[in-house]
């Protein structure tokens, strides 16, 4: 025994979603539960309207389910698509998409907007992203290494684990970013710009950052080895558990280096504060927390 009328429901409610494969077996099991439900409800002397009601109440907020499975579903059709490598993407509007794992290498991306896209564990290698916006995307575990960013801006961007090493990055703004166990090694960082950030973990090895301006942000956790930091400024910056090592040198160089950084008015914890003032760094107006 079955009633049409559950046919037609599921059909009224399933419909702004056919062709999600998914959603599609997702109906028809529901479909086969229903329909033995609604025998075991006139087994017991239900009416053929209440057995109809009972069965249909007893599958609760469906169409949050239905709305749930096809999400994902289309989540995972995109992820299928997302190898643009070897492509000509100039200036393409790929903001707020979901593109997780996605494969960007080796393209043509200059002026692209990824503005509140999803990139989780996306590839960037050896492109051509200059004057992109990443505005607002999570780029959590992403690499963009070896590639060209001139000018792009990174503004409240999701920053954790991603690779920026071996970029170009004059005049690449990051503004009011928490950047997370971030690699930005090997990279001349002269030119960029920072504005209320947060580093926690990031590794500035080997990096150039002469005369850069972090007046005012938070460094925890953060490596400056081997880094060139001449004539850098942090100003009433915070810091905690920051590493300065020179690595193994017979040249002074590292160390003359240290002494032309400015750390007025900064914060800094008692091991900051010794390692940089055994290496005669200034700190006569620097606050030991």
């Amino acid at each position: 025994m079955t009633n049409p009328k559950l046919t037609d429901y599921l059909n009224s409610v399933f419909t702004p979603y056919d062709g999600v494969k998914s959603v599609t077996e997702l109906k028809a099991d529901l479909l086969t539960d229903l329909q033995e439900r609604y025998r075991e409800l006139k087994a017991e002397g239900k009416d053929d309207e209440t057995a109809f009601q009972m069965t249909v109440a007893g599958i609760g907020d469906i169409e949050q389910t239905i709305l749930e499975v096809a999400n994902l579903s289309r989540s995972l059709q995109w992820q299928v698509v997302t190898n643009f490598s070897g492509s000509n993407l100039a200036k393409s509007d790929f903001a707020g998409v979901t593109a997780h794992k996605g494969q960007f290498n080796g393209s043509a991306l200059h002026g692209s907007d990824f503005s509140g896209a999803d990139l989780t564990g996306s590839s960037f290698k050896g492109s051509d992203v200059r004057d992109a916006n990443f505005d607002g995307a999570n780029l959590t575990d992403c690499s963009l290494s070896a590639l060209d960013l001139t000018n792009a801006s990174f503004n409240k961007t999701i920053l954790v684990r991603t690779n920026f090493s071996a970029s170009g990055l004059d005049g690449a703004k990051f503004t009011g970013v928490r950047l997370t166990d971030v690699t930005l090694t090997t990279t001349d960082l002269r030119k960029t710009i920072f504005e209320g950030c947060l580093f926690d973990g990031v590794d500035f090895n080997y990096s150039d950052l002469s005369g850069q301006c972090f007046d005012g942000q938070t460094f925890i956790g953060v490596k400056f080895d081997r880094a060139a930091l001449n004539n850098v400024s942090f100003k009433g910056a915070t810091f905690k558990n920051v590493s300065f090592q020179s690595g193994f040198t017979i040249s002074k160089k590292y160390f003359r280096a240290i002494k032309t950084i400015c750390f007025d008015g900064a914060t800094m914890d008692k091991l900051t504060f010794a390692l940089l003032k055994g290496m005669e760094a200034d700190l006569s107006k620097v606050t030991v927390i």
